[in-house]
């Protein structure tokens, strides 16, 4: 266990990272991606490939996969009021038909305004017009809104909506590549506003070969929310409030992973998502089905009780996602991999190369 975070270590989570080293274009294979091999007995790191993985683990581990699907939650629209531009990005919606999103546009949103969706791809132009009329403004700057005519969420997003990318990827709509390559290829239950970006390297041939192995594999689900990727703005780690996000592991699935870890074999957490759903999950040493929200902070001296092994994606400097991955493996070390990934050019973030922590 490592040791727990004072504040005046913040710092620890902070690196410069080049700007060329951001990966704005997928690479050419699914499975094309460096992969940064740390193993946390010895310290040691070494360059290796995704596809090496199924031969860096044994017949009895097993690789545990999130399988949220990426809505296409970015939407444009044009303010019935001003005729001013808008853009928003759909975060969720309740029982009710209540949605709730963030948006920006210049000058100030007013209760009872009127937003006409506008088409993000020429194959919209012909659905019939859709509006959202603005209800509320809460706190935290989230609208709620109902859409006109009320129409399935799904339907209303497949028809508008575009996938939503990660603002460094600088582009300033997905194209088709992306809405293929920002979504993973065992995508199922739709939720997520943001990629689980572990998984996007994980090709179908290359999943065959973890289970020719024969590596176990395993889904659960947790909706990616906005609030994951972004960067700790306050002055130590307890002053973060962490928001919550739902996910859900089958028990079934627990009783599957109960047993790898029985028979001597490790659970692989492919991304921090599936890491932050299994602690959530974690009684003690086993595991027991879960359904609902977690607002699990996982950082330096929390104990991993269900996680054994991770392959994650390169993180933003000063995210919950890099605690997590300093949690795992120890600051210093995750900090001494990072430098050697900067260092030898690999490629960052969503679209970036891999790491695969042992």
């Amino acid at each position: 266990m490592s040791k727990p975070v004072s504040s005046d270590e913040l710092a620890a989570f902070d690196y410069e990272l080049p700007e060329r080293l951001i990966a704005r274009q997928p690479p050419a294979r699914r499975d094309g991606a460096r992969m940064l091999l740390v193993d946390r007995d010895s310290g040691k790191i070494a360059s290796r490939l995704i596809t090496d993985l199924p031969e860096l683990l044994a017949a009895d581990d097993c690789l545990v996969l999130n399988d949220t699907r990426v809505l296409p939650a970015r939407l444009f629209g044009r303010r019935i009021a001003t005729d001013g531009h808008w853009e928003g990005l759909f975060l969720g919606s309740d029982p009710a038909g209540r949605w709730r999103l963030i948006g920006k546009t210049r000058g100030k949103l007013q209760p009872g305004e009127r937003i006409a969706l506008t088409p993000a791809h020429p194959e919209s132009e012909a659905f019939p017009p859709c509006e959202l009329s603005l209800i509320e403004q809460e706190s935290s700057g989230t609208w709620v809104a109902t859409p006109q005519p009320p129409e399935a969420v799904q339907t209303i997003l497949d028809r508008y909506g575009t996938m939503p990318l990660p603002p460094y990827i600088r582009r300033p709509i997905a194209t088709a590549e992306d809405r293929q390559r920002y979504q993973t290829v065992y995508a199922e239950h739709a939720g997520a506003v943001a990629a689980p970006t572990a998984g996007l390297h994980l090709s179908h041939q290359l999943l065959q070969e973890c289970r020719d192995r024969p590596l176990g594999i395993e889904k659960l689900t947790l909706h990616v929310g906005l609030d994951t990727f972004r960067p700790i703005n306050v002055g130590n780690l307890d002053e973060h409030q962490m928001h919550s996000e739902w996910c859900r592991l089958a028990s079934e699935v627990a009783d599957k992973l109960n047993a790898v870890r029985h028979a001597g074999g490790r659970i692989v957490a492919v991304g921090t998502t599936v890491v932050r759903t299994l602690e959530s999950a974690a009684d003690g040493s086993r595991l027991t089905s879960f359904d609902g929200s977690t607002d699990l902070f996982i950082r330096p001296g929390h104990h991993f009780a269900a996680v054994d092994a991770l392959l994650t994606n390169f993180h933003l400097p000063r995210s919950t996602l890099f605690v997590l991955v300093c949690a795992f493996c120890g600051p210093d070390l995750a900090r001494e991999a990072y430098h050697h990934a900067i260092a030898d050019c690999y490629r960052f973030y969503s679209y970036g190369d891999a790491m695969l922590i042992l």
